[in-house]
């Protein structure tokens, strides 16, 4: 990644992930008053929709489009409007490993926008990937122990706490060397 800086101080560095959310409430903690137990309604059914998700690390911004499935058709389609939010930027791309990132589709894409390098991450260290950590974010947000009666207010909530705010993560910090991040 150094490197990528080095040569294109211009350089985007974008993660990449997908993510199911479901309309089945998970539960977490919280709190409430005493002795009131708190009440999380669970709807039986298991709604489900995708998310592609992108985090550009070095500004935090958000990029996120729900999907019936995950392929690697449905990937190059998410990267090809990705790509269109950045036109003539170097862009370096990181994912992980996951079938639907390494199919034909995405790698003709890829073959069409020399300006994109790849980075996958290691099997089996989601922790490395930013992405997952905006997941997360959201999740404890808007999908944690949540009351909303049809899964549309879910989906539109996800999406609107998503484009609500920057997510800004120090993994260049960790990773990049000091003096090429005085051009972010």
């Amino acid at each position: 990644m150094t490197d990528f800086l080095q040569d294109h101080p211009d350089g985007q560095v974008i993660a990449i992930d997908e993510m199911s959310l479901y309309f089945q409430a998970t539960t977490t903690r919280l709190w409430s008053p005493v002795g009131q137990t708190p009440i999380v309604r669970l709807a039986p059914q298991r709604d489900h929709m995708h998310f592609y998700g992108a985090l550009n690390v070095r500004n935090g911004h958000q990029f996120a489009l729900p999907c019936a499935q995950m392929s690697s058709e449905i990937t190059a389609d998410f990267l090809r409007d990705l790509f269109g939010c950045y036109p003539t930027q170097p862009i370096l791309l990181l994912c992980d490993r996951a079938s639907w990132h390494k199919g034909e589709a995405v790698h003709s894409l890829l073959a069409q926008h020399p300006r994109v390098e790849t980075i996958f991450f290691p099997p089996a260290c989601p922790d490395l990937n930013p992405q997952e950590h905006v997941w997360s974010l959201a999740r404890e947000a808007v999908s944690h122990n949540h009351t909303l009666s049809d899964f549309p207010s879910l989906i539109l909530a996800f999406l609107r706490f998503l484009s609500s705010q920057p997510f800004p993560f120090d993994w260049l910090e960790r990773y990049v060397p000091p003096i090429l991040l005085r051009q972010v």
